[in-house]
């Protein structure tokens, strides 16, 4: 039984796990920099101890710091949420070694998934089929990946093996500007994770991006909990996800799944786990990566399954079974997740920081906000723009677009900029509604523009009839009834008149 857990992250994720630790009746340590000083998930933990400054490699990414503040606070675990720490397998180990319960996978399962180019060596020897790249295992330089690169083909990408979320990511479309777009991908990566190793994989056009979550306890039980779809994507950078996908069928969820289950058997994979693939038009699917962490859309497979997953990885931790079967699992409804980040949409997405000023969040029926934000904190320039995840839940794939469309209504954030504009216009984009998108088409089909003089339009043509109504209300306040010629009504005439006949 955990007693107390630290929390070694920040913003909405934080204060989701502090949630969870509450429920179960587990006490909470928080960690924080200097900059998230009055941060909410600071507010929410039992304890709160500073880190250091705002940069993450002075703070969130000081594993040696966090071990430190665990052992003397008395925590028995760590959740390292997702992002900084999680994926790490020398941070794992030192939990390990310091008589702290990592609440994720085993150190050797984040080594063998956690770096990319080693995950589709050790996918493939299971028969995992994969996206054809640099299959080799261990760092390879500039001239070895620039000789590689015709025989994989263009277009590719410029992929870093020790991380994810679009970070360290490059497109290539010749041979000509791979040697700079590789120094750029190295140089993101190292500032990200700490390791500037890169690999190649071929660019798939039209496909979509389809990943399986997974959980796997310490007894050799593994289940996958359906697919979430995270094809609408910019720069690699996920910007709304749905469970279930409108493009897969049964049979392409359960074959999809069944080997999803087998890469996570491949390295003994235990706890919460997300096998992520790339499916092209005909429904092929490939081996992607694997995330060994809580992914940020984790709350839409919560919405149609019913199963918390923070509380499954803190079950598993403490050495339980897991509490679902395969066969206990059932996808009901439709979820969808919009990510409100702080960044304009009609400015090229540039980042937004400032102090929130007012902010109004949605509820209701089937609808669910995760933030770590409220009015007066301030969003600063050192940490990820998403300032909250937007959830809702329908019987429908229809009733929960609806639904999404009523929330994002009622969303309003002042202080900063926010995407909220960006997604009311998707959710009225037509190949949206019909489920028509791939990983390419916020970039190449979707325009702010256009679809904003559309609503230009519209609200001309609003102006128009608002100001004929209110000229037709003016005229009519201003007429005057006048008096009639008799002092009296038309009844009380006919009464005199009838009297006068009796």
């Amino acid at each position: 039984m955990f007693r107390k857990v630290l929390i070694a992250n920040r913003g909405e994720i934080a204060v989701r796990i502090i949630r969870a630790c509450r429920e179960l009746g587990i006490q909470t340590v928080a960690v924080y920099s200097e900059a998230d000083r009055q941060a909410l998930h600071v507010r929410y933990a039992d304890e709160a101890y500073l880190l250091g400054p705002a940069p993450s490699r002075e703070s969130y990414l000081r594993g040696d710091k966090i071990i430190d503040i665990a052992r003397k606070c008395g925590a028995d675990a760590i959740h390292p949420g997702y992002g900084f720490l999680a994926e790490r397998e020398d941070f794992a180990q030192a939990c390990a070694d310091a008589g702290i319960v990592f609440i994720g996978p085993k150190p050797s399962s984040i080594a063998a998934m956690g770096d990319k180019a080693i995950a589709r060596a050790t996918v493939s020897k299971a028969g995992v089929p994969v996206v054809p790249g640099t299959e080799d295992v261990g760092n390879l330089r500039d001239e070895d990946l620039l000789a590689l690169a015709p025989k994989i083909g263009f277009p590719l990408l410029i992929k870093a093996t020790a991380g994810g979320g679009g970070k360290g990511m490059r497109e290539v479309r010749s041979l000509e500007e791979m040697p700079a777009l590789l120094q750029a991908a190295r140089r993101e990566a190292e500032a990200a994770f700490g390791d500037g190793n890169v690999y190649l994989e071929k660019l798939i056009l039209g496909a979509r991006h389809i990943e399986i979550q997974l959980l796997a306890d310490t007894f050799g039980n593994v289940i996958y909990l359906g697919e979430r779809e995270c094809s609408l994507q910019r720069r690699h950078q996920k910007l709304v996800e749905e469970a279930p996908s409108p493009f897969v069928d049964e049979a392409l969820r359960r074959r999809m799944g069944e080997v999803a289950v087998q890469a996570a058997r491949a390295v003994e994979y235990v706890n919460a786990g997300t096998i992520e693939f790339l499916v092209d038009k005909d429904k092929n699917f490939y081996f992607l990566e694997m995330n060994t962490r809580l992914q940020v859309e984790h709350p839409v497979t919560e919405m149609v399954t019913g199963i918390d997953i923070v509380k499954e990885q803190i079950r598993i931790a403490r050495g339980r079974p897991l509490s679902y079967r395969q066969e206990d699992i059932e996808l009901k409804g439709h979820a969808i997740e919009c990510r409100i980040n702080a960044e304009d949409p009609y400015n090229n997405f540039m980042p937004s920081t400032g102090r929130i000023t007012h902010m109004t969040i949605p509820s209701g029926p089937g609808v669910r906000v995760d933030t770590g934000v409220y009015p007066g904190f301030e969003i600063t320039p050192y940490y990820d723009p998403m300032i909250a995840k937007l959830i809702v839940w329908g019987e429908t794939r229809a009733q929960a677009i609806l639904r999404m469309r009523r929330a994002l209504e009622e969303y309003r954030i002042l202080g900063v900029r926010t995407n909220i504009p960006f997604h009311q216009t998707l959710m009225d984009s037509t190949r949206f509604l019909g489920g028509q998108y791939d990983t390419r088409f916020v970039e190449e089909r979707f325009s702010m523009e256009e679809d904003e003089s559309e609503r230009a339009s519209h609200a001309e043509i609003a102006a128009i009839f608002a100001t004929l109504v209110a000229h037709h209300q003016t005229q009519l306040a201003a007429q005057i009834v006048k008096r009639g010629a008799r002092d009296t009504s038309n009844w009380k005439w006919l009464s005199r008149w009838e009297r006068l006949h009796r």
